[in-house]
């Protein structure tokens, strides 16, 4: 079976087309074929290989990839889902392992991993929402704001984000949100309440806005420390690179760490009925082939890429 993967760590360039066993779904299992795979920038560091101390599998190929589309090929025993059968659209997400990632053209994965493609959705749009809307959603929560507090987002613009954006004004809350000014009308589109300009200075402006300070911020853009002082006393803080604050003004921080609910079948069938509700919204920069792996890496680290670069199978 086809995979795009490496076999030795590296840059885009490291990426090429690689040859994995056919694999079939076990008791609690469904298996895809895949048709699409989407790049996030956590595939690039699985690429240079920053996962490999605590990746089980120790040799070669490993395959990246979090969120898959396409079609169930196979069902497993014990797996009792009617919004499942074969050849129904559906999309999944992945905790990669070894040759066990997304950019596979055939995927076993637990079973509540998959749920059905939202109607209407291309499998390449499909793709673009599992493991960063499970990750936007994990992250409000853990911060568990109430409807009317104010919730602040870096890297709106992303997919994390964006999605941040979209489910916070769902679940009610006041968003205010950085971006460049050729960003703030998509940022303003997603539904943030107040936009400011990104930047390193992001936690002055938007304490300007907000002098008491937000009640939460969901650090897409990875800023760490510096967006700190935008939190109010006894706020909280989510991070999805794994920073944990500096223990000071009783600030909480939760690291979203998608892996926790990759199994939360209920939260991203949740997710699936938002977009058929026209709530959160997919955005797909550009498909290239499975063979184009490394170009659509070449392409990421460039940065500025706003929807989501995706792989078909």
């Amino acid at each position: 079976m086809r995979a795009a993967g490496v076999t030795e760590f590296g840059g885009p360039e490291a990426l090429h087309i690689v040859d994995v066993p056919e694999e079939h779904a076990g008791p609690g299992e469904v298996r895809l074929r895949v048709t699409a795979a989407t790049v996030n920038p956590t595939d690039t560091y699985l690429v240079l290989g920053a996962y490999v101390e605590r990746d089980p599998v120790k040799s070669p190929p490993w395959v990246p990839g979090m969120d898959v589309a396409g079609v169930v090929d196979e069902i497993g025993e014990g797996v009792d889902r009617a919004d499942l059968e074969v050849g129904a659209a559906a999309m999944g997400v992945v905790v990669p392992s070894g040759a066990h990632g997304g950019y596979r053209e055939s995927l076993v994965l637990p079973s509540d991993s998959v749920v059905r493609a939202p109607k209407n959705a291309t499998d390449v749009e499909a793709a673009t929402l599992p493991m960063n809307a499970l990750t936007a959603r994990f992250s409000l929560d853990l911060m568990g704001l109430r409807p009317g507090q104010v919730l602040a987002v870096t890297g709106a613009a992303g997919a994390y984000g964006g999605y941040v954006v979209q489910l916070a004004k769902a679940d009610g809350l006041t968003v205010v949100a950085d971006a460049s000014e050729a960003d703030e009308q998509l940022v303003r589109e997603l539904g943030a309440d107040v936009v400011v300009r990104r930047g390193d200075d992001v936690a002055e402006r938007i304490r300007a806005e907000f002098p008491d300070g937000v009640d939460g911020l969901a650090d897409g853009a990875v800023q760490d420390a510096l967006v700190l002082p935008a939190i109010r006393d006894g706020g909280a803080l989510a991070t999805v690179r794994g920073y944990r604050g500096d223990g000071e003004r009783g600030v909480r921080t939760f690291p979203t760490l998608v892996r926790k609910v990759a199994q939360d079948r209920a939260a991203l069938d949740r997710l699936r009925q938002q977009v058929e509700d026209g709530v959160l919204t997919l955005r797909v920069n550009r498909a290239l082939p499975a063979e184009e792996a490394a170009e659509a890496h070449r392409v990421l680290a460039r940065g500025g890429v706003r929807g989501r670069l995706v792989l078909t199978f």
